[in-house]
């Protein structure tokens, strides 16, 4: 069944309801690798309740809205790719809520049957105690089995692109063998990440990391270096994903900051392989 580009620009969801509490923020900042040295002080605030409440990590925001790109909008689900996200945040979250969630599908472009059809997902999340706008999500996923469909033409985004200098910091964390298993229990079940067989048949020799958990390292990452484990720094984040990672893996993040604009990417140096492209996060200083 082909895309129907009318029934796509209909798509939303309005006040859908949606809760979490401080074990899912404890999850997500361990599904990432916060804590792997469990006397760190800085990353313990992340994943226990010394000071009250779990601190989050920004990009937890990422996993608190279900469903963002469904599977049964008429496109082939087999060959859709996460290719870029965007996060706005406008307060920090916090460690549990009750949440009301509107998404939408922003716009779809049909790039003809060779490159396949963009679609662009937007979400925005607010506290249902008082309708505070808490963040807002942006996706571009590319469906590459659903060009030709007729719709118009044009692009996502503007790629954000970073200076043309040496990084001013670099930042090595490494991943587990089973750090794919950790985070799909965030939500993610896509067997691509946890089947040994499903991700050979595709050509991987073993079950690939979450886009999302490679923003989340770069996240930490950024945490850790610029930020001095300050969660509440950090107002929005995007990055384009470029080649997956392998769980075992570890992830450079290269950043360039120029005053409240952090420019970063994220390379697997034992492959040579750059991972995340065109980070782009902006700093509440």
């Amino acid at each position: 069944m082909a895309l129907d580009y009318d029934k796509l620009m209909a798509t939303s969801v309005v006040d859908l309801p949606f809760s979490y509490r401080d074990t899912e923020s404890m999850l997500y900042a361990l599904s990432v690798g916060l804590a792997r040295d469990p006397l760190d002080p800085q990353e313990l605030a992340y994943v226990t309740e010394r000071d009250g409440a779990p601190r989050t990590l920004p990009s937890l925001a990422t996993v608190l809205v279900p469903d963002m790109f469904p599977p049964d909008l008429g496109w082939d689900y087999s060959q859709v790719l996460h290719a870029e996200q965007r996060l706005e945040l406008f307060r920090p979250l916090p460690a549990a809520a009750d949440l009301l969630i509107n998404k939408r599908i922003a716009a779809a472009f049909d790039r003809g049957p060779k490159l396949g059809a963009l679609v662009l997902f937007e979400a925005e999340a607010r506290l249902a105690h008082d309708d505070t706008v808490l963040f807002s999500l942006g996706n571009t996923i590319v469906a590459r089995g659903d060009g030709g469909f007729g719709g118009p033409n044009g692009k996502g985004p503007t790629p954000h692109r970073a200076p043309r200098r040496e990084p001013d910091f670099s930042c090595e964390l490494d991943t587990r063998s089973d750090q794919a298993l950790w985070y799909r229990l965030n939500g993610d079940r896509n067997p691509l990440h946890s089947d040994p067989g499903l991700a050979r048949s595709v050509g991987y020799d073993v079950p690939i990391l979450h886009g999302l958990c490679t923003y989340g390292v770069a996240c930490h990452a950024i945490l850790r270096t610029i930020c001095d484990y300050d969660h509440t720094l950090i107002s929005a984040l995007d990055a384009r994903f470029s080649a997956p990672v392998l769980p075992g893996d570890t992830i450079t993040t290269d950043m360039w900051q120029d005053g409240d604009t952090v420019s970063f990417q994220c390379t697997v140096p034992e492959r040579g392989s750059v991972v995340l492209r065109n980070g782009r996060c902006i700093l509440s200083v």
